[in-house]
């Protein structure tokens, strides 16, 4: 699978040409689901998980064998604007933190057996400050959203999908809010700890971005708005389909990272599951806005793709009872 057939220009028109879910498979499994020893609907959101992904493993009993998460990383020219209460420096010790196992992200996929790869994006070369300009001209968007799209493993079961970049707290409320309208305040949070004027500074940085670059395709609101992380998460999203692979996105900054591809085709979203409600007061209005429903609630806020690594956990858990536990009949069992 190349690169080039994600290209942004033809976004609109890209969902028709990818594979969509099983539909066999899906009613197999929703079968399945219906003949094994509990009451129908008595495991809630484990079934509709275990459903989810056989429509889209093509397969009545998906498996998670092998589980990828990605991480990418970028710096953001907005942080010029002081919407940042940590310096732009923090994004590649982060990456350096990742990279030698200190971070959360590093514990919880351990912990649910996922394997993790960071990208950084040319930390030492920030995208351009979105009150001012566009953030990224087509080609460097194109190439951000190439090299997540490059990242996919094509033999993984899943992908997790997560970020990292100083400042991406301020450019998702920008993409939420040219997204799906309404005022900038309504998706601008704390981040990783503004104070109450950090939070009114980012809402006039919100304002004046949004304004300054309407009327955008998802494509072009990308570019103008989004940050390299933004648009790698975007090439793997479309990747990963390309490839029949259902994805967890993490959570607020992940979840607004899509919202382009929302913009140019909801459809693109639909092998799409959102890991958790992120604690960021834009979330709950960005899933509603997306027709998504979380995994998790947790009160997290971390990033890191640290959400999708713990709704893994639940995923596997999921998979498990759809495919180990014995149908009324294998088990003999009246009421089947």
């Amino acid at each position: 699978m190349t690169t080039s057939q994600f290209d942004l220009s033809t976004l609109a028109g890209l969902a028709a040409t990818l594979p969509g879910v099983d539909q066999t498979a899906r009613s197999a499994a929703t079968d399945r689901q219906n003949q094994l020893t509990k009451p129908p609907g008595a495991l809630g959101r484990l079934e509709d998980l275990a459903i989810f992904m056989a429509g889209w493993q093509g397969t009545e009993k998906p498996v998670i064998n092998t589980a990828q998460a990605l991480v990418f990383a970028g710096n953001h020219g907005v942080c010029a604007q002081g919407v940042n209460p940590f310096p732009q420096e923090v994004t590649a010790q982060m990456v350096a933190n990742f990279e030698h196992g200190g971070a959360a992200i590093n514990q919880l996929c351990r912990a649910a057996g996922a394997d993790l790869s960071v990208i950084a994006l040319e930390l030492d070369r920030p995208t351009g400050d979105i009150t001012q300009g566009p953030a990224m001209g087509a080609e460097d968007a194109q190439a951000a959203l190439d090299a997540g799209a490059a990242a996919v493993n094509p033999s993984a079961d899943i992908v997790l999908l997560g970020e990292m970049g100083i400042g991406n707290s301020t450019i998702a409320a920008a993409l939420a809010n040219a997204a799906f309208g309404g005022a900038a305040a309504d998706w601008v949070g704390p981040g990783t700890g503004s104070d109450a004027a950090g939070v009114s500074r980012k809402v006039a940085v919100v304002e004046t971005a949004v304004a300054r670059h309407a009327g955008l395709s998802g494509a072009g609101t990308l570019a103008a708005l989004g940050g390299r992380e933004q648009a790698a998460i975007c090439g793997a999203i479309l990747a990963a389909r390309a490839q029949g692979i259902p994805v967890l996105l993490d959570g607020y900054i992940c979840t607004a990272a899509a919202a382009p591809l929302h913009m140019a085709d909801p459809a693109l979203l639909d092998h799409c599951l959102v890991a958790h409600q992120s604690a960021e007061p834009g979330h709950a209005m960005l899933l509603k806005a997306m027709g998504k429903t979380p995994i998790l609630q947790f009160d997290m806020r971390l990033g890191e793709g640290s959400g999708a690594a713990l709704a893994l956990s639940v995923l596997r858990a999921a998979l498990e009872c759809h495919n180990g536990m014995a149908t009324f009949a294998e088990a003999g069992v009246a009421g089947g």
